[in-house]
């Protein structure tokens, strides 16, 4: 819609504004005296406001949609209400600390890049580990993590506290020999000292409860802004009409079926339907629960920033974000999707990306 009437990029166009600019339109149009002397003229103004009218009119219904089916993302995730600014920042200097890796080369950072247009995840189809080794699954992006109740792809965690400390010790990942060689690497580091003894006078003795708050802390500040949720919030003009397609194929194939909620999915699970198609050596949800039920379920990703995600799936084994939709079309029993309507919610999904990393 912008790029169609530029007059209006000046404007945040909510619904009292586009109200005012329709009567304004109806009231010159009803007092204009339509005389054989410029037909042509005044029929191609009317037929441009009549347009600009239906623009505005599937602006607005598609908004409501969206806001009663989908909802926008909160400026803060949960229970990052109390955090404190320095707790924030010693999390992220943890976060950024190569010395907590076995070899002393690798941090959280290198597989949850986040600097620049880089959105929380190294963009691999799995990642390497302190010694080299490869992981099995795709790593996600870290990005709007606090919104998620499920973490890592078989749900073994469910909360950013408890998920904190295990990427430290995994052997595929910083392969460190224990939680206790992690807190002695933080209390022989003097860099951190004042960072403790300021957070916590009492006790400023490092230990793995004040290495999770900070993590946490950190972890729930990465909320990311997206042209969606600024038009969820009234702003009709941000969607053009490719983008507004997309978001009612995304709502009316029912991709928000498991991609549910403001957070477009990250808290449930589902089986993957052709098990051919993936590693066969990952049984997901079944290797934390031994639940025969749950062989090859893992979590249901968010698909904020997915565009800037890539590659797709647990085991990053599509490419790219066509690709992936591609697969997904394959199995939807409600619609089969024609090229057209891919690259409509291609353009939709787009929206979902951070303002400050899509640009």
């Amino acid at each position: 819609m912008c790029a169609s009437f530029p007059i209006f990029s000046k404007f945040k166009l909510t619904l009292p504004f586009v109200i005012i600019f329709i009567s304004i339109i109806l009231t010159l149009f009803n007092c204009q005296n339509f005389t054989s002397e410029e037909p042509k003229q005044k029929n191609a103004e009317l037929l441009i406001a009549t347009q600009i009218f239906l623009d505005m009119s599937y602006a607005m219904s598609t908004q409501e949609k969206a806001k009663l089916q989908i909802g926008y993302l909160p400026d803060q995730s949960p229970g990052s209400e109390n955090d404190l600014k320095e707790l924030i920042q010693l999390g992220n200097k943890l976060f950024r600390d190569i010395n907590l890796s076995a070899n002393r080369i690798q941090a959280c950072i290198t597989c949850h890049p986040l600097d620049g247009r880089l959105a929380g995840m190294d963009r691999q189809s799995t990642s390497r580990g302190t010694f080299g080794q490869l992981g099995k699954r795709n790593t996600p992006t870290i990005l709007n993590i606090g919104f998620s109740s499920i973490l890592f792809w078989d749900g073994r965690r469910t909360s950013l506290y408890e998920q904190a400390i295990d990427p430290f010790v995994n052997p595929l990942e910083m392969s460190l020999p224990s939680e206790t060689e992690l807190v002695t690497r933080i209390q022989n580091d003097q860099s951190y000292q004042s960072h403790f003894t300021n957070l916590f006078p009492n006790n400023p003795t490092v230990d793995l409860h004040k290495v999770r708050l900070a993590l946490s802390a950190f972890e729930r500040s990465l909320v990311s802004k997206s042209r969606f949720d600024d038009f969820v919030k009234g702003d009709l003009l941000l969607l053009s009409k490719q983008e507004l397609d997309g978001l009612n194929l995304f709502l009316e194939v029912g991709c928000n079926s498991c991609h549910s909620g403001y957070n477009f999915g990250g808290n449930g699970f589902a089986k993957i339907v052709s098990e051919s198609l993936y590693n066969p050596n990952d049984f997901g949800k079944y290797e934390v629960s031994g639940d025969t039920n749950d062989r090859f379920v893992f979590k249901v990703p968010s698909l904020r920033n997915v565009f800037l995600t890539g590659p797709y799936f647990h085991d990053g084994s599509v490419s790219s974000l066509r690709e992936a939709i591609i697969r997904m079309n394959s199995y939807n029993q409600n619609r089969n999707l024609d090229n057209s309507e891919i690259e409509s919610l291609i353009a939709f999904l787009k929206t979902l990306s951070d303002r400050t990393k899509s640009n």
